[in-house]
């Protein structure tokens, strides 16, 4: 059997695939007809938002302290 590695993903990567998910998620807010759901969707938007915005300052101070 072969074992392919993965190549590791880049800060880019990374952006576009929170963007994908808090486009999907949001999909899903607005689809939902349970409020529970709704108000649920909603945080994991703002969670996701808030990782999204945080994530490029989060690497740099990763960079600095590996380097």
């Amino acid at each position: 059997m072969k074992v392919e590695s993965q190549k590791p993903k880049g800060r880019e990567d990374v952006i576009e695939e929170l963007n994908a998910t808090i486009e999907t998620t949001t999909l899903a807010e607005k689809v939902s007809s349970i409020p529970p759901a709704k108000i649920a969707f909603g945080s994991v938007v703002i969670l996701l938002t808030l990782i999204r915005v945080c994530f490029p300052f989060f690497c740099q101070d990763l960079l600095q302290v590996h380097t």
